[in-house]
């Protein structure tokens, strides 16, 4: 399944198949959001974050290319990404775009 944030793709003339998304709320344990929370008082990145942050994506992004495969899509097209914050700790993250398959 190729991904483009581009609205066409060279080369390909498309047939858009509709919109497809994908999203996942992922939270970190309570342990790990104390130290997370006594890691901003002296600075640097919150890797445990960050991690979790890319799983998320991960996890939308394949949710997202199973919907357009279910539509029988070869590409998705304008492939954005959202991200919410559900409460401390947890936030959302949404994957979206547009089926097109090849004509």
């Amino acid at each position: 399944m190729l991904l483009v944030t581009t609205e066409t793709i060279a080369g390909k003339e498309l047939e858009l198949l509709g919109l497809v998304k994908g999203s996942t709320i992922q939270s970190k344990n309570i342990g790990r959001d104390i130290t997370q929370g006594l890691k901003t008082l002296v600075g640097g990145e919150l890797k445990s974050y960050t991690d979790m942050m890319n799983q998320a994506r991960q996890i939308a992004t394949n949710r997202m290319i199973e919907e357009a495969q279910a539509l029988g899509a070869d590409a998705i097209v304008g492939v954005r990404y959202t991200s919410s914050s559900i409460l401390q700790g947890a936030a959302e993250v949404m994957a979206y775009g547009t089926a097109a398959k090849y004509q």
